[in-house]
């Protein structure tokens, strides 16, 4: 079990290093697909920021921690 969420991990960050480097390529003119990608991976980065927004917000709404 330990091995399968180590893979699942490594992939996550090989996917989010990735899509970093699309967003430095895509911003020096690179390919389309590049600039795809690095749209791809603005856009999830903003969800990912307004889902923690929206989470601490209810949380400090409730009136306390977990």
């Amino acid at each position: 079990m330990a091995v399968v969420v180590g893979a699942v991990l490594i992939g996550v960050l090989v996917l989010v290093l990735a899509g970093c480097g699309c967003v430095v390529w895509a911003d020096r003119g690179g390919p389309p697909w590049a600039r795809v990608v690095a749209n791809l991976t603005v856009r999830a980065g903003e969800a990912l920021r307004s889902h923690q927004r929206n989470r601490r917000r209810h949380r400090s709404s409730r009136g306390g921690g977990d």
